[in-house]
């Protein structure tokens, strides 16, 4: 196994997993936060602009999970990978962006 298509794996994974709040929220009409806000990543887009980044962000992890080497839903390294990008970029945005939605604080007490 290629090590390079493990770190493809990984962010693909991340990459999926940050397309799915966008996404939703959009959906569901609400603003959230995005690059695209000012200021970026603690103002809020507009639902329209959030479907697009969540589309973007499930194409880009289609392209790194489907389209870099042979990736298989069996073999436990590349699940894995896809995993560990999942929970990193999740335990992330929790503590960036709870500040915003009343989850925990980025500080530890």
């Amino acid at each position: 196994m290629n090590w390079l298509h493990d770190i493809s794996y990984l962010f693909g994974g991340a990459f999926l997993a940050n397309a799915v709040p966008h996404f939703v929220s959009g959906m569901m009409g609400r603003s959230f936060q995005s690059p695209f806000a000012k200021p970026p990543g603690e103002g809020l887009s507009s639902s329209t602009v959030n479907v697009l980044w969540g589309f973007a962000n499930g194409v880009i992890a289609y392209c790194l999970l489907a389209r870099v080497g042979h990736f298989d839903l069996r073999a436990a390294d590349h699940v894995i990978a896809v995993g560990v990008g999942v929970l990193l970029i999740g335990v992330l945005s929790a503590r960036l962006f709870g500040r915003f939605h009343g989850g925990n604080s980025p500080t530890v007490s």
